[in-house]
């Protein structure tokens, strides 16, 4: 038996969901005739609490989409510790928007003073500050909630000073469950937002971008240069809308599994794991030897883990994990946290 806790974007699609991709209407969505298509990105749109959505293959592309969007080349945007767009995304913000980052606060949350203190003037001899790129919740940082608060304020002093503010929300949808807020008063404050449908909510493939109509049609035409115009997408978009209606609520228990996998983590002499931390579905734990090595050891007896930093291993829990299979990796875990003889 394997218990793979690399990720949640491991999910399959489940037969209903199939049901629904093999039953979806579908046409041509470059010339913006597929009705599937369509709902989505309005169910979408609404969700998000803005006036339009686009529908793109990743969230990759989508927060790409919103550097090219908003920056222009030799920008600067200024993120948290770890975000997705300048650490998981091939240094495609350099490559295609021509940007650089600057990091504000720890732990991939900043308050709106470090946000402001990491503002460029935008003198001639220095880079532009243009963009401000949160991420809710934030993956690197183990799952963790942005604070709505700071979002707010974050938001307000960025508008003051002409910037935007795009919300990397690609795990909103935890993000809502776990504050009780809506997505749309989670992304109220922000310009543009993106959001995932094949992590936690378990659709094979596509995120949404959601911003002002203005904003939609240039991120179309971005879209396609970037490779992203599809044809009978609709296929896709039916499995993301059978998502939305079955399987938001459920994301509590990947929470409730998350926890249930730290509080065994804990237990295991040399691993060091900050229960308290686990918000959502991410678990970040360190071990004391070659985190890589731990993973490989673990890999070879079922269960697969990530490993994140030299230390530093990702456990992510997802609707394709039981109860039974946690308890099976925290006691595969336990084996293998073991101090080795020949070590001693």
């Amino acid at each position: 038996m394997i218990v793979d806790l690399r990720s949640d974007t491991l999910t399959k699609p489940s037969q209903a969901m199939r049901a629904a991709m093999a039953a979806a209407e579908v046409g041509d969505d470059v010339y913006g005739e597929d009705p599937t298509v369509r709902r989505l990105e309005g169910r979408a749109a609404e969700l998000l609490g803005k006036p339009w959505a686009l529908y793109v293959p990743s969230g990759t592309m989508a927060n790409q989409i919103a550097l090219l969007a908003h920056c222009r080349p030799g920008d600067e945007v200024i993120i948290g510790e770890g975000n997705h767009c300048a650490f998981y995304e091939g240094g495609a913000g350099a490559a295609w928007a021509g940007v650089q980052f600057a990091q504000a606060g720890h732990g991939g949350l900043f308050s709106a003073d470090e946000m402001e203190a990491a503002c460029r003037p935008g003198e001639h001899y220095l880079p532009r500050t243009s963009l401000v790129a949160l991420e809710n919740t934030h993956n690197r940082a183990g799952g963790r909630v942005f604070p709505q608060a700071d979002v707010l304020r974050i938001a307000e002093r960025a508008h003051r000073r002409g910037l935007r503010v795009h919300l990397d929300g690609a795990r909103i949808w935890n993000a809502a469950v776990v504050t009780g807020q809506p997505p749309s008063a989670l992304a109220e404050p922000v310009d543009t937002v993106s959001a995932c449908f094949s992590k936690g909510l378990g659709a094979p493939v596509g995120s949404v971008i959601a911003g002002s109509r203005e904003f939609v049609t240039r991120a179309r035409r971005l879209r396609h240069m970037l490779g992203g115009g599809m044809r009978q997408a609709g296929v896709l978009c039916a499995a993301a809308l059978f998502a939305l209606d079955h399987n938001l609520e459920r994301l509590a228990e990947d929470h409730r599994l998350a926890r249930r996998l730290a509080a065994g983590l804990a237990r295991i002499e040399g691993v060091r794991c900050d229960i308290s931390g686990v918000e959502t579905n991410i678990v970040n734990f360190d071990v004391p030897g070659d985190a890589a090595r731990f993973a490989a050891q673990a890999a070879s007896r079922g269960v697969r883990l990530h490993a994140v930093a030299k230390h530093r291993l990702r456990a992510v829990t997802h609707r394709e994990l039981s109860e039974r299979d946690i308890e099976r990796a925290v006691s595969v875990l336990v084996e293998v946290g073991q101090p080795d003889p020949l070590d001693r």
